[in-house]
C-alpha cells in the first residue's frame, strides 16, 4: 500500500457519473454502492475517490486541493482552472455548435455584435477571441435553445446531438465546430505527476485498450501465414506457432473490435480455421 492516497475527483451525477465508475470499476477500484456517499477510500490500491459537480473538478485539481480528475474536455475548457487534459478516455463524447434562426448566420463571423446565449462562456469566449469577433456572450444554466424566442439572444452555442431540439426552437446549426468533447482524466497544470498516478493511469489506459480489441486465434497453412499476419499484425507482433498437424501454425494477435468481424471473414476466405475472438478484460502493453 503506498504512504499518501492518490485523491481522485469523479463525477458525482450526470451522463459522466456512471460511465466513470464503470472504466474505474474495470481497473480494479472500488466503487460506491451507494450514490449519495460523497467519499470513498480504496485503501489497498492507494486510491481516495471525490464524488463532485462535474463541473467543479477542474477547479479542484488546478487548485491542487485534489491530485486527478475525470471531467469533460468542454468543462474543464470552460472553468479556466489551473489543470490539463493527461488523457481522452473515449465516453461522453459531445459536440458543441453555433445555432440561430435559418438564414441570419452561416459562420462564426456574422455573430460580431451579436448575443450569443450559452452555458458554456469561458468555452465561447475563447472561441469568439480566436476568430477576432467581437459579441456579447449571455450565460445561462440550463437550456438555452428558447434564449432566441424570448429575446433574451440572437444565436446560442450548445451541445448537438440529433439537432431535432434545436429545429423544434426554430433554430439550425451552422459553422464549424466549436469544440468536440468527451470525457477526460485532468492534473494540475505545470506539476509534477503526483504519486501513484502512473499506476493509476495504465490501469485505465489497460481497461482502454481492452475496449477497444479483442484477442484473435485462428489456424492457418503455414504458406499463407505472411498475408494473414499483414490482416492481423497486433500491436507489436503476433505470436505464430507450430501445430501438431504439419504444414499448419496457430496464430494469436489482438485486432481491434470494430474491424473483427470483417477480418474473421477475410482471414477464412484465406484459408484460415478454428478463427476464435475473446474479450480482453485488462491489460499491460
Amino acid at each position: 500500500m503506498p504512504d499518501k492516497l492518490l485523491r481522485l475527483a469523479v463525477p458525482n451525477k450526470g451522463s459522466l457519473s456512471q460511465a466513470a465508475s464503470d472504466i474505474l470499476s474495470e481497473a480494479g477500484y472500488r466503487q460506491r454502492n451507494d450514490l449519495k456517499r460523497l467519499t470513498l477510500t480504496d485503501t489497498e490500491n492507494g486510491v481516495e475517490f471525490f464524488y463532485l459537480r462535474p463541473r467543479d473538478i477542474a477547479l479542484y485539481v488546478g487548485e491542487g486541493t485534489l491530485d486527478v480528475g475525470i471531467t469533460g474536455r468542454d468543462l474543464l475548457l470552460d472553468s479556466g482552472a489551473k489543470a490539463e487534459e493527461v488523457l481522452p478516455l473515449g465516453f461522453g463524447r459531445s459536440r458543441f455548435h453555433y445555432a440561430a434562426p435559418p438564414g441570419t448566420a452561416s459562420s462564426v463571423a456574422d455573430l460580431a455584435g451579436r448575443r450569443i446565449a450559452t452555458s458554456y462562456d469561458g468555452v465561447v469566449r475563447r472561441h469568439l477571441e480566436r476568430h477576432g469577433v467581437e459579441a456579447a456572450v449571455v450565460r445561462l444554466d440550463g437550456a438555452v435553445e428558447t434564449s432566441v424566442q424570448l429575446g433574451v439572444a440572437d444565436a446560442i452555442a450548445d451541445v448537438v446531438e440529433t439537432g431535432s431540439t434545436l429545429r423544434n426552437a426554430g433554430l439550425e446549426v451552422f459553422g464549424e465546430p466549436i469544440l468536440e468533447s468527451e470525457a477526460v482524466l485532468v492534473t494540475r497544470a505545470g506539476t509534477e505527476p503526483p504519486a501513484g498516478f502512473e499506476v493509476f493511469r495504465r490501469r485505465v489506459e489497460g481497461v482502454l485498450v481492452a475496449r477497444t480489441y479483442v484477442m484473435m486465434d485462428y489456424d492457418i497453412p503455414a504458406d499463407r501465414v505472411e498475408r494473414a499476419v499483414s490482416l492481423t499484425p497486433g500491436i507489436e507482433s503476433p505470436t505464430v506457432s507450430p501445430l501438431h498437424r504439419e504444414g499448419w501454425v496457430a496464430v494469436r494477435s489482438m485486432v481491434r473490435r470494430d474491424r473483427a468481424q470483417r477480418v474473421m471473414d477475410e482471414l477464412y476466405d484465406l484459408g484460415a480455421r478454428g478463427i476464435l475472438s475473446t474479450d480482453i478484460h485488462a491489460c499491460r502493453l
